[in-house]
C-alpha cells in the first residue's frame, strides 16, 4: 500500500510505500493506522514509512509464529538442512542486493553494507551443520542395566529485537541458528531501517522454509513490549544500548523468558610505546571512523601510552584529510570511505558530544561539527572528528557516543591504561597494539571485557565463537552465535532407561536410588 506524506527534505508532496509486516508468510499491512518515517540518510529525505504494530498485531504475529512452530519443529534434521543450505545459496547469490537496500535506509557504503552481510552469512554457514551441535549424549549401562541419555529439543517462539545500525548481520547473529534448531522466529527490527527484514523473510520463503517460522513485526516499543510479556514466546535476543539492554533483560525475566541482551561499549585502543605507529593510525581510522562509528565494537578511545601520542595525532590526522564522505551509494562508480549516520536527531547527539569534550577542556583536533555534502545539504552527515586531551570524567569519554568522533588520553604506562579500562561501566570490546608479546599477553588476561585484539582493532569473533561482552555490555548468560547460539536456542532432556529381564525383578525398594 501506499501513503501520500511530506519529505521533511523538500517542500513538494511526494507518494512513499508503507513497510509492512511479514505474517504467514507474506507481506501484511497493518490496521494500527500508526506509521513512522525512513530516511535516506544521504538526502534526508522521506523514502518510506513502516507500519507500527497495535495489539492485533503482535497477536497475529505471535500466533502465526506459533502455528510455524508446530509444523517446523515436525521436520526431520535433512529436510531443515535441505532448506537451510537453500538459504544459503539464495543469500550468497543476491547478497549485492541486500546490501543496496541496507545502504539507502542506512547511509553506509555499500561495500560496508555486503561486509555487514557476509560477517551474517557466516553465521548461517555455521548453522547449515547444526546436526552436530544438537547431538544429545549417550552413556550406555551408567547404571546395571540402565542408560542415560540427553536430547536438545527447540524452545519454541523466540523473539529478535534488532538495532539499526546492522539491519542483516545482527539478526543473522540469532536467527539461523535458532531457525536451524527447530525454533520458529519473530523478528522486531528497528523501525529506522525496516526493508531488509523483509527481504530476508521473502529469501526464506523462496529456500522453503513453511509460512510462520519467519515472522517480521515492524513497531516500537509497543511491539518490543509485546514480545517481552507474551506467553507463547520463550526467549529474546537483543543487541542496543545498555540502558534498553537492562530494560529487555529485566522485563523478559520477570516473565519467565531466556534473554541474551547486548549492551552498549565504549571501546579503548591501548597504543604501547614499541608500536608501529603507521599501522595504530591506519586501524585507528578504520576501527573509529567505519560505518560512521555506528559500530558497537567501533574504538571510541585511544590510550596513547607517551611519548607517542603526539606522533599518532598527527598520523591519525593526515589519514582523516583523505578520507572522501558522501552518499554511501557512491557516484559514477565510486564510492566513498564514510556515509552519513542514521538521522539528524542523531547526528545531533553525537554533536553534542563533541559541545561537551569541548567545554571539558578537550582539544578538538579535527573537527566534524556542521560537515555537509555538495548535492546532498539535507543529509544526515557528520564530519570524522578527533579529539585530544579528553578528561575521563568528561561524559563525553565515558559515554557510548556512536557516531565518528574518537578521543586521544595519553596515559604513562600501561598499568594506567589498563585501569582506565577496567574502570570503565562497559567491557565489550577493546584492543592493543604493541610488538610485546609478553605485554600482550599479560593484556588478554588482565583486562576486564570480553571481547580483546592483539593488533586487530575490531575483533569481532568468527561464528564458531561467541559474540559478547562483559559488565554493562552483556544482560544474561548466554553470549552470541557459535555453541552459546546453539545452547541458547535449545533445552535439554535427560532419559534414564531400563529395560527389565523378564526373568527377573527389581523388587521393591524405597530407598534412595543408588548406582551400582
Amino acid at each position: 500500500m501506499t501513503i501520500t506524506a511530506s519529505s521533511t527534505a523538500a517542500s513538494e508532496t511526494t507518494t512513499v510505500r508503507t513497510i509492512g509486516h511479514w505474517i504467514d508468510g507474506a507481506e501484511r499491512s497493518s490496521e494500527s493506522g500508526r506509521t513512522a518515517p525512513v530516511y535516506n540518510p544521504a538526502t534526508g529525505a522521506v523514502s518510506a514509512h513502516v507500519a507500527l504494530a497495535d495489539e492485533a498485531d503482535i497477536n497475529e504475529a505471535i500466533a502465526s509464529a506459533v502455528r510455524g512452530y508446530q509444523e517446523w519443529s515436525s521436520y526431520s534434521i535433512a529436510k531443515r538442512q535441505a532448506v537451510m543450505f537453500n538459504f544459503r545459496e539464495l543469500l550468497n547469490s543476491r547478497k549485492r542486493e541486500l546490501a543496496e537496500l541496507i545502504t539507502a535506509e542506512h547511509g553506509k557504503v555499500v561495500s560496508d553494507a555486503m561486509g555487514e552481510i557476509l560477517r551474517g552469512q557466516e553465521v548461517v554457514e555455521l548453522a547449515t551443520g547444526f546436526p552436530h551441535f544438537i547431538k544429545g549424549a549417550f552413556s550406555e549401562n551408567a547404571s546395571t542395566g540402565i542408560d542415560v541419555y540427553s536430547l536438545k529439543q527447540p524452545l519454541g517462539v523466540v523473539g529478535i529485537i534488532s538495532p539499526f545500525n546492522f539491519p542483516a548481520m545482527v539478526p543473522m547473529w540469532f536467527f539461523p541458528i535458532a531457525i536451524a534448531a527447530g525454533n520458529s522466529v519473530v523478528l522486531k527490527p528497528s523501525e529506522k531501517d525496516p526493508s531488509a527484514s523483509l527481504w530476508l523473510a521473502e529469501l526464506w520463503k523462496e529456500a522453503g522454509l513453511p509460512d510462520g517460522v519467519f515472522t517480521v513485526l515492524q513497531g516500537d516499543k509497543l511491539a518490543v513490549d509485546g514480545l517481552l510479556t507474551s506467553p507463547d514466546v520463550q526467549s529474546i535476543s537483543f543487541v542496543g544500548s545498555t540502558p534498553i539492554a537492562r530494560y529487555i533483560y529485566e522485563t523478559a525475566s520477570q516473565h519467565g523468558k531466556r534473554v541474551q541482551a547486548l549492551g552498549g561499549a565504549k571501546n579503548h585502543m591501548l597504543v604501547l610505546p614499541d608500536a608501529d605507529l603507521d599501522l595504530v593510525a591506519d586501524q585507528a581510522v578504520n576501527a573509529g571512523y567505519g560505518a560512521a562509528g555506528e559500530r558497537c565494537m567501533a574504538i571510541s578511545v585511544v590510550l596513547a601510552v607517551e611519548p607517542v601520542a603526539d606522533d599518532l595525532i598527527a598520523k591519525i590526522s593526515e589519514r582523516i584529510g583523505r578520507l572522501k564522505i558522501g552518499n554511501g551509494a557512491g557516484a559514477d562508480g565510486v564510492e566513498p570511505d564514510m556515509g552519513p549516520l542514521i538521522t539528524d536527531v542523531h547526528r545531533d547527539k553525537v554533536s553534542s558530544y563533541v559541545d561537551i569534550a569541548e567545554a571539558d577542556g578537550a582539544k578538538i583536533v579535527v573537527d566534524g561539527r556542521g560537515f555537509s555534502v555538495d548535492g546532498h545539504e539535507d543529509g544526515f552527515f557528520f564530519g570524522p572528528t578527533l579529539i585530544d586531551d579528553i578528561p575521563t570524567t568528561s561524559r563525553a569519554y565515558q559515554e557510548e557516543i556512536f557516531g565518528p568522533v574518537l578521543s586521544v588520553v595519553r596515559v604513562q604506562s600501561y598499568d594506567e591504561g589498563l585501569d582506565l579500562i577496567n574502570s570503565g561501566q562497559f567491557g565489550n570490546g577493546t584492543a592493543i597494539f604493541t610488538n610485546d608479546g609478553g605485554a600482550a599477553r599479560r593484556f588478554q588476561n588482565e583486562v576486564q571485557v570480553g571481547m580483546i585484539g592483539i593488533n586487530v582493532p575490531i575483533p569481532v569473533p568468527v561464528a564458531y565463537h561467541s559474540f559478547g561482552g562483559w559488565k554493562q555490555s552483556l544482560f544474561g548468560d548466554a553470549k552470541a552465535y557459535g555453541v552459546h547460539g546453539f545452547d541458547f536456542f535449545t533445552r535439554e532432556k535427560a532419559i534414564t532407561s531400563r529395560w527389565l529381564d523378564p526373568a527377573t525383578h527389581g523388587g521393591i525398594n524405597l530407598g534412595f536410588p543408588q548406582n551400582h
